[in-house]
């Protein structure tokens, strides 16, 4: 539960805007989002894995720029078609 104090002299505004700060780094609207609809363990799972794959491999795909810097400008040549 988010609460926010109202200190002295302090506008209503204000103290809006820091309850929603508040609320927002507390994940509470995430929170609800994930509860809204019943995902089964499997589906948890099976997207845990997809996202740590994505992350794996852009982090493959950033250290390898960074290990080659050139890696960046080269572009690959679209195979040209044959002519008969």
């Amino acid at each position: 539960m988010v609460e926010v104090q109202v200190r002295e002299k302090e506008s209503f505004e204000r103290a809006l805007r820091r309850f929603k700060k508040m609320w927002e780094r507390a994940g509470v609207l995430r929170e609800i989002r994930t509860r809204a609809f019943y995902e089964k363990p499997s589906d948890t799972k099976r997207e845990a894995r997809k996202k740590t794959v994505r992350r794996v491999k852009r982090l493959a795909r950033i250290e390898a720029l960074r290990n080659n810097p050139r890696a960046s400008r080269i572009r690959r040549r679209k195979p040209q078609k044959k002519r008969y």
